[in-house]
């Protein structure tokens, strides 16, 4: 119910609340305007809401989150299909032109249940992740040693639990993008398949997050310096009655630049982390799976095969 704030100039009822509908039936009772209500005023002071209003909001919140991930696990499942149908072909000169065309429509025919399952399990987590969030700003009142240990540990329990969900998640995906199984079995699949071969999980994931971050740093300094020459005025700019544009304080335009190619230059570089992680599942199967004999040759590239010292026999 809204409440209304009736202002007087004449101070008749000065600062008194009431209904809408009391208001109305005073300033407009039998078709009559009462005098007194050319002189006043109506403004909304407050809404008194339920607990339904609270979870909507939360029913809201959880909807953004799965909404969110399950856009990421669509992304991830059609970039893996696409990469897994290069890998798996062959002569790699023999790949389908419209891969990433059959990529797309495969997934959205035959996955969706996949992804939406997936996204809903990481979905679940980051809603319990933010309600601790919301619970801690609750209890700051009842602020002590023991609160803010069992909080800090609810933390950083469910932070570790949503990473290990993502990392499921993507090679989950990769391996139904693969063989076409349901989340389940895709996901265990992956998880052996990656436990029998730790060493070189560990050993290409810090290399690859290494380089990665390079990247990124690299990238986006080189944009900031460069924002910095022409807000400075070192490269020259000229404005529509050629004078030389220069920024008295560029440092604010240069944070914003730095920060927006960052997170630009993520995005980019998500979709070679998703082939990174593809090409690398696909190749542990690959090794599994063949010996590079006439009857089970290697499907990894040449170039592959000559860094890693393999090679497939002729018939």
């Amino acid at each position: 119910m809204y409440f209304i704030k009736v202002l007087l100039l004449q101070g008749i009822i000065d600062n008194t609340t009431c209904t809408v509908e009391e208001f109305n039936k005073f300033c407009h009772q039998a078709g009559d305007v009462n005098s007194h209500c050319y002189t006043a005023g109506c403004a909304i002071r407050s809404l008194n809401s339920t607990n339904l209003v609270l979870y909507l909001q939360m029913f809201n919140l959880f909807g953004f989150f799965w909404g969110v991930w399950f856009v990421t696990g669509l992304a991830q499942m059609i970039l893996a299909g696409t990469f897994a149908t290069w890998y798996w072909t062959f002569h790699k000169r023999n790949v389908p032109f419209f891969t990433l065309s059959r990529a797309i429509f495969r997934t959205l025919w035959y996955h969706m249940g996949t992804v939406a399952f997936g996204s809903l399990i990481i979905a679940i987590c980051s809603f319990i992740r933010a309600m601790i969030e919301y619970a801690e700003k609750k209890v700051k009142k009842f602020d002590n040693a023991i609160t803010k240990a069992i909080i800090c540990c609810c933390k950083c329990f469910f932070w570790c639990l949503e990473k290990f969900l993502c990392f499921i998640n993507r090679n989950a995906y990769i391996m139904c993008a693969i063989h076409g199984q349901n989340f389940c079995t895709s996901a265990k699949d992956a998880f052996q398949l990656l436990m029998r071969n730790v060493i070189r999980v560990i050993f290409v994931d810090k290399v690859t997050d290494f380089l990665f971050f390079l990247g990124k740093v690299l990238v986006t300094a080189v944009l900031v310096v460069m924002s910095y020459h022409v807000f400075t005025g070192q490269v020259r700019l000229l404005d529509d009655s050629g004078r030389d544009v220069v920024l008295v304080y560029p440092w604010l335009p240069m944070a914003i630049v730095g920060l927006m190619t960052y997170i630009i230059v993520s995005i980019f570089f998500s979709v070679y982390s998703v082939a990174v992680d593809t090409l690398f599942l696909c190749f542990l199967e690959d090794c599994e799976r063949n010996d590079g004999s006439a009857e089970r040759p290697y499907f990894m590239s040449k170039q592959l095969m000559k860094i890693l010292g393999k090679k497939n026999k002729r018939v």
